[in-house]
């Protein structure tokens, strides 16, 4: 019979996620993550198989309660019959997820935002991990990037996509990026209301002009 696994596979993933915000994506070892989390280095390495394959699992899992809160944060601003001031809304509360998810897990907030992916995962990446990264690059055009830019113009070409980009990709990162780095004793990340509302200025503020002809 298989042995019972005893080691809870979501705390050794935050116990990672922390040392990568706080040292650094490029020391994040089997042999540190086992010290900071008691678990013996051949118990990680018997849940995960290897430590690419761990830090995968860890990228992914985040990623993924990402774009679920984005997801259900646009759902929630447009509805079902949504009037024409929802669509910027829907854009605005996208652009701000970043923010929603600090306030909830700021380790996970802080990862995808302060660490580049390809920091962490390299070519010996299991095939499954990186077909599921895959999948999640597909639901975030789909799911954020085309549904916006069909709520706004009625349009999924290039043009209006970046547009959607901008506001949601590009401006979080420029604007959110130095607070998450800025973390309480508590491990906890507290971005400054200001910040936030500079931010949904700025989205409404590309959103003003149409995107360029397709």
């Amino acid at each position: 019979m298989p042995r019972p696994r005893v080691h809870d596979l979501d705390q050794l993933l935050d116990v990672a996620e922390r040392f990568v915000v706080d040292e650094g994506p490029e020391r994040l070892t089997v042999r540190q993550i086992s010290a900071a989390s008691g678990v013996p280095n051949g118990a990680i390495y018997h849940a995960f198989g290897s430590l690419a394959a761990l830090r995968g699992r860890m990228w992914l899992r985040a990623a993924t309660e990402f774009l679920d809160l984005q997801a259900a944060l646009i759902d929630e601003v447009l509805g079902t019959s949504p009037a024409p001031e929802d669509a910027v809304n829907a854009v605005v509360v996208a652009a701000d997820a970043p923010a929603a998810l600090a306030d909830r897990r700021p380790a996970a907030a802080r990862m995808l935002m302060t660490v580049r992916r390809e920091q962490l995962l390299g070519p010996d990446l299991p095939e499954e991990l990186a077909d599921s990264l895959l999948g999640l690059d597909r639901r975030l055009v789909s799911e954020v990037l085309r549904r916006l830019s069909t709520a706004m113009w009625g349009r999924q070409d290039g043009p209006s996509v970046e547009v959607i980009t901008t506001c949601v990709v590009d401006l979080p990162t420029a604007l959110l990026r130095r607070p998450l780095r800025q973390v309480d004793a508590d491990g906890a990340v507290r971005i400054p209301a200001d910040v936030r509302e500079r931010l949904a200025a700025a989205v409404r503020a590309v959103l003003d002009r149409e995107p360029p002809s397709r």
